[in-house]
């Protein structure tokens, strides 16, 4: 009878442990189906647009475009860096940076990467515009901690260390830095609209301005713009005479081009595109090195040639934030929504 009892509880403890496992499991899988991850298999034919045969000489009509990770929450900044072979993004709610290679797939790159305070807040907390400036340190928009921050670490060992190039004008905290570029010399130009600041129980806006600003050589902020309701994407023409930057107000959607003067002031050069019959503005945006512009926009990439014609469109479900350029312009990567994508080009 003691065996027999033996047997039995050996028994029960099986089918008990049988369906811990089975729970296990069964949670294992969810998590997985509902977390960030990889999706490199996902290949659709590019919706594309040809509208003029300038497209011709940059895209192929046929483009696959694939989806090689999905599950974020808003991803924005991509920076594709060359040498690493590694695109870089923000994920900005979750307060994330994330890295992707073809050899290695999806891997959290930094966290915190916009917002280092311990006081719990809401919003789009995390780095938005990522840079590779030209001493190969990571530069951060950081809508968090409002200001543009240099990441105090190695690309390879990345940590949550950073050292303030800019936070204040005139004594007033910068609203949330949201995109940047950097010139050749080593200027950095960066625009501050307020999306940042959608937690105002916390953060406040001291400024009654979004700017457009330059941090010279010596660490002096300037600044440029006053006037531009949401300035948002940014980036210079190819032989940095020209500075582009995106209105994405919806009153005002447009993507602007001005000269930059010798004294490094802005002097109007006209409008590249009014976005306003199409339903929202301009967001983050590329400029290849032939001046070719890739513009997210409403419903999409759109494309424009140096001479600022419409050349093409790149037709994308999710509502789009910013792209990059890789592989000497042959690639383009594209944040959207909750999706990273890939388009290889001619």
């Amino acid at each position: 009878m003691e065996k027999k009892k033996i047997y039995l509880e050996q028994g029960n403890y099986k089918k008990d442990m049988l369906k811990l496992f089975t729970i296990v499991a069964l949670i294992s899988l969810w998590s997985c189906n509902n977390a960030v991850k990889n999706q490199t298999t996902n290949k659709t034919t590019a919706d594309i647009e040809r509208i003029h045969t300038d497209l011709d000489k940059l895209i192929n009509i046929d483009a696959d475009l694939e989806v090689i990770a999905e599950g974020f929450t808003w991803v924005e900044g991509p920076l594709w860096v060359e040498e690493a072979k590694m695109l870089l993004f923000s994920d900005i709610p979750p307060n994330k940076v994330f890295k992707w290679t073809e050899q290695g797939g999806l891997a959290l790159y930094l966290e915190p990467a916009g917002y280092t305070s311990n006081q719990v807040r809401g919003g789009e907390i995390g780095s938005n515009g990522l840079l590779l400036d030209r001493h190969k340190n990571l530069v951060l928009c950081q809508h968090g901690d409002r200001r543009i921050a240099r990441m105090d670490a190695l690309l390879s060992h990345p940590e949550s260390k950073f050292i303030t190039l800019a936070a204040k004008w005139k004594g007033k905290k910068l609203n949330s830095p949201n995109d940047i570029v950097e010139r050749s010399n080593g200027d950095l130009f960066f625009t501050d609209p307020i999306y940042g600041l959608n937690d105002q129980h916390i953060e406040k806006q001291e400024l009654d301005f979004c700017g457009v600003y330059k941090i010279d050589t010596l660490g002096r902020l300037s600044l440029l713009i006053d006037t531009i309701n949401r300035p948002n994407g940014i980036a210079l023409s190819p032989n940095e005479n020209r500075l582009y930057i995106g209105n994405s107000d919806d009153q005002k959607p447009m993507l602007y081009a001005f000269d930059i003067t010798p004294d490094d002031s802005l002097k109007s050069a006209g409008i590249v595109f009014d976005f306003s019959k199409f339903g929202g503005g301009p967001d983050g945006f590329k400029v290849d090195k032939e001046g070719n512009i890739f513009a997210s926009g409403p419903g999409g990439i759109w494309i424009f040639n140096s001479s600022y014609q419409l050349i093409g469109k790149i037709r994308i479900k999710q509502r789009v934030s910013n792209c990059c350029l890789a592989d000497d312009d042959k690639t383009l990567y594209i944040t959207a929504s909750n999706q990273v994508l890939r388009l290889r080009m001619r």
